[in-house]
């Protein structure tokens, strides 16, 4: 695994261990809702005597999203197509049974496809789920002595789906939360974080508005589309809903940049944070706020710029859940077809296909065998793990071994200090609750953790979880463990010895569109069109900044060098500048030279001249500095 640079580890070390006690509205709940199924899956694949209950508890993980109506959607989708290709495979399976290479070749036929969907179409979250059951079902399948053995195993694999995915959708109706509700949270937490800055600004309070503001409102829009689904409130509601995260988002860049200019007064200052407060409030109690009064004392403010900034902050709370009339056309044109654009013209696609199954079928040959069906878990690690690109691969599979460690760890103290003592199935379900509660917490938190906290759960079932009764073989812990680790060595020396995929070679091409999405609002006259814009600009940010850390994951050989990442973070940098003009300035000279020299920016990335010059300054990066 290539060795991150010794700054850039000890801060992603640091990112991690930040991200574990973050707080997220909705977090706690979302969590003991995942123990809760967890414990209900396992309860009844204990009674039942399913094969393997840890895998199918462990599936509770990929069916559940913190609204209930993403959850019940995916459980009964997943369900479908589950039940789907078991159909299918119960057809073959008189045929592929008897003749192991016919097995081996459907096994690989299935997860090639199956993966060119992950990788190319909008089954992208289900499609690597499916192919792991699939394959995992056609194992299983070669290890009945007979016909009726093996079509009886099929239908127990379809159990292992079939009851998560069943309680999920009970639980879920019964206490999963309204999206419209989680919209509301959020929001209301995006205000209060404006409250902290406003009235009381502190490191803390900046880092706060910092990291929302690089989030967007991409995921408070797609709970509301949720709730427009869901058609339990009028669309006048959610309409202006969805302009309530809009301006929020204004309201963040505002409050950050008075927080900058340190130029409006106290008192208007904590007028300001009041009503922030009292609008959370309103949004607390299943609303939105509306006619809601100015802050005054404003017009007391001798600097122009500060002055611009308090009637723009005035405007957008005049303006606060006025539903534009051009975003439901909008909405509804922002449609596209099953697969995406370059679905058959991008070789990627077939390419991260193919990686995924030598990857699984290398380790299923291996371990077949050797006859070694203990680490049969080397199997399924190669479909939960693998990404488009090598970085988030390595990354993933780190995050992987590190909570696998900690999962086996915590198994394996279980099994020996607890289970001895546990005679009765309540026990083990003490267990699996504790075990949901701690990976669920990191799995719900932060995406650049969640993958450790999946890896969690599962290592720590596949200990504690050893047939119908509790069990306290250290072998079969041992083993599945060891089927984790070879998974995730199988996926790396794959990724990065064929046709490895550099995640560097996306960055430019973003840092050049939002270069040209900033040029395109300094060429806009109406000031109020810039500020609405501008936050929707800036998320972008965040996703070119997390490419960039995830970059240094990368074998030193396929990345760039050190120079090139200090080109790119000085770049970056630099743009708030850019945003700070663009909110404040109303010169027509001044946006239209801006617009001239971001594009001229961007025609520089674009035709590589960043890096042309050996590592140097470019001179079109200096206007950054202005």
């Amino acid at each position: 695994m290539a060795p991150l640079a010794g700054e850039h580890a000890a801060g992603t070390i640091r990112a991690r261990l930040s991200e574990l006690v973050v707080r997220t509205p909705g977090r706690a709940e979302f969590t003991l809702r995942l123990a809760l199924i967890c414990v209900l899956t396992t309860w009844i694949g204990q009674a039942y005597q399913i094969p393997d209950v840890a895998l199918s508890a462990y599936v509770v993980f990929f069916m559940n999203k913190p609204d209930r109506t993403s959850s019940v959607l995916f459980s009964v989708v997943l369900a479908l197509l589950v039940s789907f290709l078991i159909g299918l495979l119960i057809l073959i399976a008189g045929a592929a049974l008897d003749v192991p290479s016919l097995r081996v070749a459907i096994m690989a036929a299935l997860s090639l496809s199956l993966l060119f969907l992950a990788s190319a179409s909008k089954l992208k979250p289900l499609a690597s789920t499916i192919a792991l059951i699939v394959v995992y079902a056609l194992d299983q399948m070669g290890k009945a002595p007979e016909g009726e053995l093996a079509t009886r195993g099929l239908l127990y694999v379809w159990l292992m789906i079939g009851i998560p995915a069943g309680l999920s959708v009970v639980v879920n109706f019964l206490i999963g939360p309204a999206p419209r509700r989680l919209a509301e949270r959020d929001i209301a937490s995006r205000l209060r974080a404006a409250q902290s800055l406003m009235g009381a600004p502190d490191a803390t309070a900046r880092q706060r508005v910092t990291s929302l503001r690089q989030q967007g409102d991409a995921a408070i829009q797609g709970q509301i589309r949720l709730a427009f689904m869901e058609k339990t409130s009028s669309h006048a509601d959610l309409a202006a809903l969805q302009q309530t995260a809009r301006s929020t988002d204004a309201l963040l860049m505002l409050t950050e940049e008075i927080d900058r200019s340190h130029e409006l007064s106290d008192s208007w200052r904590q007028s300001a944070a009041a009503t922030l407060g009292d609008m959370a409030a309103i949004l607390d109690r299943h609303r939105y706020p509306m006619d809601i009064e100015p802050v005054p004392g404003a017009e007391m403010s001798s600097s122009p710029a500060a002055s611009s900034l308090a009637s723009d902050f005035n405007a957008v709370l005049a303006n606060f859940a006025v539903a534009l009339p051009s975003a439901e056309k909008k909405n509804a044109q922002e449609r596209s077809g099953f697969f995406v654009a370059d679905a058959f013209t991008n070789p990627d696609h077939v390419r991260y296909a193919v990686k995924v199954t030598i990857a699984a079928m290398s380790c299923y040959l291996f371990y077949s065998l050797a006859d070694w069906q203990g680490i049969h878990t080397c199997l399924i690690t190669c479909y939960i793990i693998s990404l488009d690109t090598t970085a988030e691969t390595v990354e993933k599979l780190s995050l992987r071994i590190a909570g696998a460690l900690v999962g086996a760890a915590a198994g394996l103290a279980a099994i020996v200090w607890l289970t001895p003592s546990i005679d009765r199935i309540g026990g083990l379900l003490v267990l699996v609750f504790a075990g949901g509660c701690l990976g669920g917490w990191i799995a719900t938190g932060s995406p650049r953790i969640a993958y450790a906290g999946f890896q969690v759960t599962y290592a720590l079932f596949l200990c504690v979880i050893q047939g119908s009764t509790p069990a306290f073989d250290l072998t079969v812990a041992r083993d599945r463990v060891i089927g984790i680790l070879l998974g995730n060595v199988a996926v790396y020396l794959i990724f990065i010895s064929i046709w490895p995929v550099s995640i560097v070679r996306r960055i430019d091409p973003a840092i050049s569109a939002l270069l040209r999405k900033l040029a395109h609002l300094a060429e806009l006259t109406q000031h109020v069109e810039r500020r609405n814009a501008l936050p929707a600009a800036h998320a972008s940010i965040s996703k070119i900044q997390t490419d960039l850390a995830m970059a240094y994951y990368e074998p030193a050989w396929l990345r760039p060098p050190a120079e090139w990442f200090k080109l790119r973070d000085t770049l970056l940098a630099g743009i708030p500048a850019f945003e700070t003009t663009l909110l404040i300035s109303d010169e027509r000279s001044t946006l239209d030279a801006m617009a001239t020299r971001l594009d001229q920016m961007a025609t520089a990335i674009d035709g590589g001249e960043l890096d042309s010059n050996g590592g140097g300054k470019p001179r079109r990066e200096e206007g950054l500095a202005h």
